[in-house]
């Protein structure tokens, strides 16, 4: 297929990449694709940013028929642009389109008009420390139609947003607290997806952590309420015993990216790693027997996130001594420097743009 580029008419103000918020601003131009029984994904496209026209009745407005990626572009400190590991995020882009019915896509096409739209939306990429362009790819059902079934077309779009740090914090630790009231996802449903629904589940909970005073939740599994599955944002590790502990995924927790890099260099450096289940009471035994060193969450957005303060019903503890670990650090600061292009990349994750 030929990708075609129509130029805006009118380009925005670049935003100063130091004041940086995340999610709020938006670049000049798009990537879009259309998707019908006939002629299957066709019709790629870069075009200007703008508002989509659609029915009221189209169906991912009524029955939530949509996916979406997260992932971002780094400049590095010569001036050029990379991609950390993109083939990962469409490939679980295509995993949960086939838990959502729509039709799989062409990853490689895919990559390749991503690189495209940066290429020509490079001067969006900041250069600030820390700054970087996130990448929202995203695919919703189009069929203007009252009634629950797979639609029959789709939008592929991806959009470019110029970003600081994803919390306040930064790199300081945040305070979580666990829910048992709400439940955001079960096995054999769509809580390793990348959809709609999802989020929709953990709003009413993060509502009132923060009101609690609280960065975000950590949900456990909606069977027994008692194993620690994934925060709200970001995926869940521990650091007890010296060992790299995480709950294994088991069908409801999101297979993170980030998850998945951290726990790869762990090994790398010979590091005990252990992909398990693993009880909330099991965290607070290990935290009173003097076992549980660290708490940090990882995700495309904050990257590695350290946890302080963890609230389980009526018991708060301190992590660390409120400070960021050695472990938390260490990742951090190695896949930070694999993205920006400040060491090598032993694991071969880097795709360049140019």
């Amino acid at each position: 297929m030929q990708l075609t580029i129509t130029q805006s008419k009118q380009l925005k103000t670049k935003p100063d990449p130091e004041k940086l918020g995340f999610g709020t601003l938006f670049t000049d131009h798009m990537f879009s694709m259309d998707y019908n029984p006939d002629e299957g994904w066709h019709h790629p496209r870069i075009e200007p940013y703008a508002p989509f026209t659609m029915d009221p009745s189209t169906m991912v407005l009524h029955y939530g028929q949509g996916v979406f990626e997260g992932l971002k572009a780094y400049r590095t400190a010569d001036g050029h642009i990379q991609l950390f590991r993109p083939q990962a995020n469409f490939k679980r882009m295509n995993y949960s389109c086939q838990k959502l019915c729509i039709p799989a896509f062409d990853e490689a096409l895919a990559l390749d008009a991503l690189k495209q739209l940066l290429r020509h939306e490079k001067e969006w990429v900041p250069n600030a420390p820390g700054t970087s362009l996130y990448i929202r790819p995203t695919i919703v059902a189009t069929d203007p139609y009252l009634g629950v079934r797979a639609s029959h077309t789709y939008r592929f779009f991806i959009i470019l947003s110029p970003v600081g740090a994803y919390y306040p914090e930064g790199f300081n630790p945040i305070k979580i607290m666990v829910t048992r009231e709400h439940v955001r996802a079960v096995r054999g449903g769509l809580g390793d997806t990348k959809t709609l629904g999802n989020y929709a589940a953990s709003l009413l909970a993060g509502e009132m952590a923060h009101q609690a005073g609280y960065t975000q939740v950590l949900w456990l599994d909606g069977v027994e309420q008692k194993f620690v599955e994934e925060v709200g944002s970001m995926n869940i590790l521990f650091v007890i015993d010296n060992t790299l502990v995480t709950p294994m995924l088991n069908g409801s927790i999101l297979p993170g990216i980030t998850r998945d890099s951290a726990l790869a260099l762990g090994r790398l450096w010979k590091m005990p790693v252990s992909e398990r289940k693993i009880s909330i009471d099991e965290v607070f035994e290990a935290h009173r027997a003097g076992m549980l060193t660290e708490i940090f969450g990882s995700g495309t957005a904050a990257v590695i996130s350290p946890v302080g303060t963890l609230k389980y019903e009526e018991q708060v503890i301190t992590v660390g001594q409120g400070q960021a670990g050695p472990v938390a650090q260490k990742l951090f600061d190695a896949i930070m420097d694999i993205q920006y292009g400040k060491a090598e990349d032993p694991m071969g994750w880097v795709e360049p743009v140019m």
